[in-house]
């Protein structure tokens, strides 16, 4: 490896990992110690497992956090869930002032409250903020709030291992007015709802329609902040692969069809590369990828068993294209939080379809043997089946 791209690497790794400072020092941080609970009066009836269909039921309660830009961070509070109330002029309605995160919590055997990587969380949001000149805040202390709401709405943490609720903490810039600034007004606040698979046919696999009309992000932007206008353009495209009949798009960028993402997930492919060495790679993250919690652990499991080669760098359509054809493609999925691994069976590009290679024993999910050992090693840590420091409790 290259020294600029070692130090490179390092870099990218130190900017994910470390929250970055507040605008204003003398401003007020983000204290969990000074947090105000307002409980429902009426709780709603929960839902069954079989019947939660993704991110559409929600739980009891809510947190919310005002900031603005003299005062800084006023007390957190947990309320009722519900309506927000905003002036129309609001700079989220027009400049799309809004970073969001994506984050589960779950059961273990013992009934216990875990979180997976919460701290990764909390410092990718922190620099997705930054980059829409949204505050930064205190990471550790939003955990100690969303830890409390987590207690206060923990019946709504489904038991059953598959199932969890997943947590949308999220930032808006609230000052009401038409100026294009940075807003000196914002809101930060944390809803819940409970999850089963995030695709309705469960852990199976899907098909791709590689995308070269439409690009989701590009070098310097934003797409390595998670920011809603990243997920606005992906809309229409997703639109018109669904009525093809496919689930989701792989976002290809330049000339060459480099390989990006997946929908809203990071891209694996297992393979023999050109050298003829197995070989778990992924796009480098560049400054146009999110750098996905789940990416990073998957890289760091790999790594750790030391079976294969594990690998971060370009790579293009055509390149894997031709690994179909050649019969070295040996697995292809998505990853992310919401469905952990997603295993891919067709892509289709420029009007060719390319079947990726499936399990003929599993008739199920039809996944490689790599992607069900990364999805249960995953989802052994995030239900404490095996102790990991992953794996946070909530006290």
């Amino acid at each position: 490896m290259s020294a600029t791209r070692l130090l490179r690497q390092q870099w990218l790794a130190t900017k994910f990992t470390q929250p970055l400072k507040r605008w204003n020092s003398t401003a007020a941080g983000l204290q969990a110690s000074a947090l105000k609970i307002n409980k429902a009066d009426t709780l709603k009836p929960l839902v069954p497992n079989q019947d939660l269909v993704f991110g559409q039921t929600f739980t009891d309660h809510m947190v919310t956090i005002e900031w603005n830009a003299d005062k800084g961070w006023d007390a957190p509070e947990i309320i009722p869930h519900g309506k927000l109330c905003l002036d129309p002029s609001a700079t989220v309605f027009h400049y799309a002032a809004e970073c969001f995160e994506g984050m589960k919590a779950y059961k273990d055997k013992d009934g216990k409250i875990r979180l997976f990587r919460p701290d990764m969380n909390m410092a990718r949001m922190n620099r997705s903020a930054h980059r829409i000149a949204l505050p930064n805040f205190e990471g550790e202390e939003f955990l100690k709030v969303i830890s409390e709401y987590l207690k206060l709405d923990q019946r709504w943490i489904p038991n059953e291992r598959g199932y969890s609720l997943y947590l949308r903490p999220t930032m808006i810039g609230t000052q009401p007015t038409l100026g294009v600034t940075a807003p000196n007004k914002a809101l930060l606040f944390v809803i819940g709802s409970p999850v089963g698979p995030y695709y309705k046919t469960g852990f199976a696999a899907v098909s791709l329609k590689a995308t070269t009309e439409y690009v989701r992000a590009w070098p310097r932007g934003t797409g390595d902040s998670k920011i809603g206008g990243n997920y606005a353009v992906g809309l229409l495209p997703q639109l018109l692969a669904a009525k093809k009949g496919f689930q989701q798009n792989l976002w290809l960028f330049g000339d060459d069809h480099q390989l990006t993402e997946v929908g809203a997930m990071n891209l694996f492919i297992l393979w023999k590369n050109a050298q003829g060495e197995t070989e778990l790679v992924t796009p480098p993250l560049d400054g146009a990828i999110l750098p996905g919690v789940t990416r990073d652990s998957i890289l760091s499991l790999a790594r750790e068993w030391g079976e294969f080669k594990v690998s971060e760098r370009k790579l293009t359509m055509p390149e894997l294209r031709d690994a179909v054809k050649e019969n070295r493609v040996k697995e292809v999925f998505g990853a992310g939080t919401a469905c952990i691994v997603s295993p891919v069976k067709m892509i289709e590009y420029q009007g060719e379809e390319l079947n990726i290679p499936l399990d003929p024993n599993d008739s199920t999910s039809q996944a490689g043997p790599i992607t069900k050992r990364i999805n249960k090693a995953i989802m052994d840590i995030q239900y404490g089946e095996v102790e990991h420091p992953w794996s946070v409790l909530v006290n």
